[in-house]
C-alpha cells in the first residue's frame, strides 16, 4: 500500500509539477526612482490626448498642426488637432500602412509581380505613369507611392492587396477605427478630393506613427530620386515631394499632399539622437511654408525634449503578491510594457511611479495574467499607465498537493 501511495504521488507530481523560482531575473522596487534602461517597444501605446504645452510655441500660419513624439505617442503641442479636414495625399499613409502590414503578414511579398488596371492607369494627379496591362513589383509600386506620391501606383497596390480600390477603402476605414481614429473617414486610396473623405491632424499623427514603426518604410522615404523602368523602352524618373528629406538634418521619411480644398500638407518625421518626431501641417498656404512650420515645429522639439525610460518590460516587481488557495503562497510580477516617457530637459527627478494591485489573488493564477498597474507621474499629473503582470502560473491546491503532503509526511515517518 505505501509503495502505491508513493508511485500515485510521485506520478501526480509529474503531471502537476511545483513552479521553480526564476533566478538573476532583474526586479523592480516600486519607489520613484525609474528603471535606467529600457529596449523599443514591441507594440505602440496609445497616443496621448492631452499636449504637454498648452499654448503653442511657435510660429505656424496654417488650418492645423501637431507635434508627437513616436516611441511614448505624447504630444508636444497641438493647434486645431481634432478638427476634420480634408489632406490630399497624406492619405496614402493609410495606404501604405496596410500594405507594409500585408508584407508582414506574408500576404503580399516585395517580389510579387502586379498587373496595372484600367483603373490604377487611369488615376488622375501624381502619376508614375502606369501604363494598363504593365507589371511591376509591389516594391517598384511602394518606392512610386512613398517617393512620387503615384495615385496610379497607390490604386495598383489597393487592388493587389484587397482585389478592388472600393475594397481596399473598407479596409482603410476599418483601420483607422481600430487605431481610434474617430475623426477619420476615407473614400479614396488616394487623397483625391472626394466627399466626405477627411480626417485631422490628431489622426494623421496615429496613422503616420503606425506607418513609421515599419522599417521597411524608410528603405524607400528617403530616396531622393528614382527611375522607374516601364518595360517598353520608357523610363519615369521619380523626385520625392518631401523637400525636408534634403533640408532637415535627420529628417528620414514624411508624406506631403496638396489640393485646393486641402491646402499644403505635411506628416514629416526626423530622428536625432535616437529621439524621432513626428510633424504634422495641415492647410498652411504654400508648400514652402507648409516645410518652413513642419522645421520650426521639429526644432522645437529636439531642443526642448529627451526620451527618458522608464521600464523595461519583464522586469520583476520586488517581492511577490499573496495567492490564497494556491500551491505556491504567492506570485512574482513584472511589467507588462516597455516605457519611454519624452519630458523637458530636467523634469526626470520629478517622475513619480504609483502601484495599484490587489491585495491578494486567488488560485488558480494564469502566467502573464494582469492585476494591477502603475502609474507614471509628473508633479501629480498623470502621464503613462504600465500593466503589471504574473510572472508565472500558481496551480489551485488540490489532489496534488494533498498526495505531495502525504509523501512528505510518509518520509519524514521513514
Amino acid at each position: 500500500m505505501r509503495r502505491l501511495i508513493a508511485l500515485l504521488s510521485i506520478l501526480l507530481l509529474l503531471t502537476f509539477p511545483a513552479l521553480a523560482n526564476e533566478e538573476g531575473e532583474p526586479e523592480l522596487d516600486l519607489a520613484p526612482s525609474p528603471t535606467p534602461e529600457a529596449t523599443a517597444a514591441p507594440s505602440l501605446p496609445p497616443m496621448a490626448s492631452e499636449p504637454l504645452e498648452t499654448t503653442l510655441p511657435i510660429r505656424a500660419d496654417c488650418a492645423a498642426a501637431l507635434l508627437a513624439e513616436q516611441d511614448s505617442g505624447q504630444v508636444i503641442f497641438a493647434m486645431n488637432p481634432d478638427v476634420p479636414r480634408p489632406v490630399a495625399s497624406v492619405t496614402k499613409v493609410m495606404t501604405l500602412l496596410l500594405t507594409f502590414e500585408a508584407i508582414d503578414a506574408g500576404r503580399l511579398r516585395p517580389s510579387d509581380a502586379v498587373t496595372v488596371s484600367r483603373a490604377a492607369a487611369g488615376m488622375g494627379g501624381s502619376q508614375a505613369l502606369l501604363d494598363v496591362g504593365e507589371r511591376q513589383t509591389v516594391e517598384t509600386l511602394v518606392e512610386c507611392a512613398i517617393v512620387g506620391s503615384a495615385n496610379d501606383a497607390a490604386v495598383a497596390l489597393a487592388e493587389a492587396i484587397a482585389g478592388s480600390e472600393e475594397a481596399f477603402v473598407d479596409r482603410m476605414n476599418a483601420r483607422a477605427a481600430e487605431l481610434g481614429m474617430s475623426g477619420t473617414h476615407f473614400a479614396n486610396c488616394t487623397g483625391l478630393p472626394a466627399e466626405g473623405q477627411h480626417t485631422t491632424a490628431r489622426d494623421v499623427a496615429v496613422m503616420a506613427r503606425a506607418l513609421f514603426s515599419h522599417p521597411g518604410y524608410f528603405e524607400h522615404a528617403s530616396t531622393w530620386m528614382d527611375d522607374i523602368d516601364h518595360g517598353d523602352g520608357r523610363v519615369t524618373q521619380l523626385v520625392n515631394t518631401n523637400k525636408l528629406i534634403r533640408l532637415y538634418d535627420g529628417c528620414d521619411g514624411g508624406k506631403t499632399g496638396s489640393t485646393r480644398e486641402a491646402g499644403y500638407c505635411v506628416a514629416a518625421t526626423a530622428r536625432r539622437g535616437g529621439m524621432r518626431l513626428i510633424a504634422v501641417v495641415l492647410g498652411a498656404d504654400t508648400g514652402a511654408e507648409r516645410f518652413d512650420i513642419a522645421a520650426r515645429m521639429l526644432d522645437h522639439g529636439f531642443a526642448n525634449y529627451r526620451q527618458y525610460p522608464v521600464a523595461r518590460r519583464g522586469t520583476r516587481v520586488k517581492g511577490q503578491l499573496p495567492v490564497t488557495g494556491g500551491r505556491a503562497e504567492g506570485v512574482t510580477l513584472m511589467l507588462g510594457s516597455d516605457l519611454t516617457l519624452l519630458l523637458s530637459r530636467g523634469d526626470e527627478q520629478r517622475v513619480q511611479l504609483t502601484p495599484a494591485l490587489p491585495d491578494s489573488l486567488p488560485a488558480p493564477v494564469q502566467q502573464g495574467h494582469r492585476v494591477g498597474s502603475v502609474t507614471v507621474s509628473l508633479d501629480g499629473r498623470a502621464l503613462a499607465e504600465i500593466p503589471v503582470e504574473t510572472a508565472e502560473a500558481v496551480e489551485p491546491r488540490g489532489l496534488a498537493s494533498g498526495m505531495e503532503r502525504l509523501w512528505r509526511l510518509w518520509e519524514l515517518s521513514h
